[in-house]
């Protein structure tokens, strides 16, 4: 595959990638999410593999499910949260092998090439990390991008015990309070569906992504204007 546009994802696979090749400009990539469509790595030297799975794992903001136990530790002021100040930090943490990410031996699919279009993004304005601290160290975060009322997260890392939880918490209070309308996790794992994450019928999910491009471009939004503060 070479350039834009990427066929209809109404018509991929439900759990197979759809489209492959192409390149991770700045460019390619709005496009993609733009259209319900992310990149994913099966191995470091394969080619891109880009996909639409059906159903799609979302979030609504402001719905997300937090225990008692992590509200009392943010109430408690356990975590001191922030947007945009480690985006490289929180990057890397979540590239780090560690058990639990995929791919033989807890490897994982933020190749370097990956890294470095995402860096990209974040310079021109439109992925964004948010960063939860404690004891004045980077204890957990979410990066992802930021477009048109929808923030689609690529990744978490936690440090510290709920520190990746409550970053996403902060994310998802923050994004409410901001109109946005989606925070996109790509596919369903037993976690984030503890934390209140949802299925949706991938028709459902690009209808959203359709109505949020309408109406960001009815109110004069440019596609990639920041919903988090900088």
């Amino acid at each position: 595959m070479t350039g834009a546009p990427f066929p209809d994802p109404r018509a991929a696979p439900a759990d197979e990638p759809f489209a492959i090749g192409g390149d991770l400009s700045s460019g390619m990539l709005l496009v993609a999410y733009a259209r319900g469509i992310f990149p994913w790595y099966d191995r470091d030297d394969g080619p891109i593999l880009w996909w639409s799975p059906d159903p799609r794992c979302v979030i609504f903001p402001g719905r997300m499910h937090v225990s008692r136990r992590l509200a009392r530790r943010i109430r408690r002021g356990e975590f001191e949260f922030s947007f945009n100040r480690a985006f490289e930090a929180v990057i890397d943490r979540c590239a780090a092998p560690r058990p639990d990410n995929p791919g033989e031996g807890g490897g994982t699919w933020i190749t370097p090439g990956m890294r470095e279009a995402y860096v990209r993004l974040h310079r021109e304005g439109s992925a964004h990390s948010v960063e939860a601290w404690r004891d004045g160290e980077l204890a957990g975060g979410v990066y992802g991008v930021a477009l048109n009322r929808v923030f689609f997260a690529e990744s978490m890392f936690t440090g510290r015990t709920d520190a990746g939880k409550a970053a996403l918490a902060h994310l998802s209070r923050v994004l409410a309070e901001r109109g946005c309308a989606l925070i996109d996790c790509q596919m369903p794992t037993p976690h984030l569906i503890s934390l209140g994450a949802i299925e949706l019928p991938r028709d459902e999910f690009l209808d959203y992504l359709a109505a949020n491009r309408r109406d960001a471009a009815a109110r004069g939004h440019p596609p990639a204007s920041p919903i988090v503060p900088p």
